[in-house]
């Protein structure tokens, strides 16, 4: 019997930068690039590189260099590049039409990996957001894309049926998905006010994307949340508890990887989930360690921070994936409070950790030593559960007690 095999059409891209400076970090970002192009699902056949005073208005890179890349994607069998940079809608344009294939951004293959990855309600509502603002200033354009049918990057999720909407439409759409997000962030703050009233600290997972967030929440926590070797490969926040070794407890909550040039539609679609490290007690930069980028990526995690308002918050910045640390590595962190090293995946250094989380909580307590009388031991109950009980003892008058409680429940552990 014979048949086709119907295998799917990789998309084959080369992926287009342009350095304005010496020694600046176009190629890493072009090799981060190529990260994104295999995570959204294509092959990168080829890289560009033009070296110019500044990026070209009109067509990105320059006439010389357009001729260059439609001969290397003649030879490559490229079917589309994508840019370095966010496109114009002019430079889309233009750049189409002189190489009469599909251009993409790298804004476009981080808001299809997104549409990818979202599961939540939340996630889904600031994705469509942000793919439907991205599109809304290309409308023009777009040109020959908007009619053009077929899969590939840049047509998933709830963008594909969208992409014929004149701008009312898509205005109204944003209009309504900004009411759908301002009720899902009135949520989210209740359950921060709720969190707060119940005195439970909180420490916020931050880091670069593929650093090992998810991996160290579901080591400490048993999360179960998705790890992969991929960018962005979990995009909603999980909030977990974590209990110390002294049975108080702290909740985790990982944020969605941060990475260079992220594209400033999803920082905005995205500030209320972000706003979790800002609304927190304690930061855990996870860093990693292995990756020769790591002190850029570290400068992109606080820049990303500093433009969200996440200010006078104690940092342990945990360096990450020793494991694949080869030789002597210069781990220091200016920045941080705290450094910690450690392996996720292997449980390495996070005993330590835990004893350290331990120690950033007592210092925020206040040193209680009481007498209760049994009818009140319910009191104790609550001390147990947010503060830190060092001495409990059953004595003829009462029951005493010595702990750390945090300042939020010492009136009520006090009469």
């Amino acid at each position: 019997m014979t048949g086709y095999d119907m295998e799917k059409l990789t998309e084959r891209v080369i992926l287009v930068g342009v350095s304005v400076q010496e020694r600046d970090d176009t190629e890493e970002s072009l090799q981060e690039l190529s990260e994104l192009v295999r995570t959204a699902g294509a092959e990168t056949v080829g890289m560009v590189i033009q070296n110019r005073e500044q990026i070209h208005p009109g067509t990105y890179i320059g006439k010389g260099k357009i001729e260059e890349v439609l001969q290397l994607a003649y030879e490559l069998e490229a079917t589309g590049i994508v840019c370095d940079d966010e496109l114009s809608p002019a430079q889309l344009r233009n750049l189409e039409q002189e190489l009469e294939m599909k251009v993409m951004d790298r804004t476009l293959i981080i808001l299809d990996i997104f549409a990818a990855r979202a599961s939540t309600n939340e996630g889904k509502i600031q994705v469509e957001l942000a793919q439907l603002k991205y599109r809304q200033a290309r409308l023009v354009g777009l040109g020959s894309s908007l009619s053009r049918l077929g899969g590939g990057i840049g047509t998933r999720g709830p963008g594909e049926k969208k992409l014929e909407m004149d701008r009312r439409l898509i205005k109204n759409r944003i209009a309504q998905l900004n009411r759908e997000l301002d009720e899902v962030k009135r949520h989210r703050e209740v359950t921060r006010s709720k969190r707060s009233q119940q005195s439970t600290a909180v420490a916020a997972i931050v880091g670069y994307t593929n650093a090992g967030k998810s991996t160290l929440l579901n080591t400490m926590t048993g999360a179960a949340v998705l790890e992969e070797d991929k960018l962005f490969a979990t995009l909603d926040p999980t909030t977990r508890v974590l209990e110390l070794p002294s049975g108080q407890e702290i909740l985790l909550t990982d944020t969605v990887g941060f990475i260079r040039k992220l594209p400033h539609h999803l920082i905005d679609a995205f500030r209320s989930t972000l706003e979790e490290a800002k609304y927190a007690d304690i930061i855990l930069h996870v860093v990693d360690a292995s990756n020769p980028q790591m002190e850029q990526q570290m400068l992109v995690v606080y820049d990303t921070l500093n433009n969200l308002g996440v200010k006078d918050k104690t940092v342990i910045t945990l360096f990450n994936k020793l494991d694949r640390v080869e030789g002597e590595v210069r781990l220091k962190d200016h920045k941080a409070d705290y450094v910690e090293k450690v392996s996720a995946k292997y449980g390495e250094g996070l005993e330590t950790l835990k004893e350290r989380l331990e120690k950033i909580l007592d210092e925020r307590q206040v040193l209680i030593e009481r007498l209760y009388d049994y009818k009140d031991a319910g009191v104790i109950q609550l001390i147990r559960k947010y503060g830190r009980l060092l001495e409990e003892d059953y004595r003829a008058e009462g029951i005493y007690v010595r702990a750390y409680v945090p300042m939020e429940i010492y009136g009520s552990v006090t009469p």
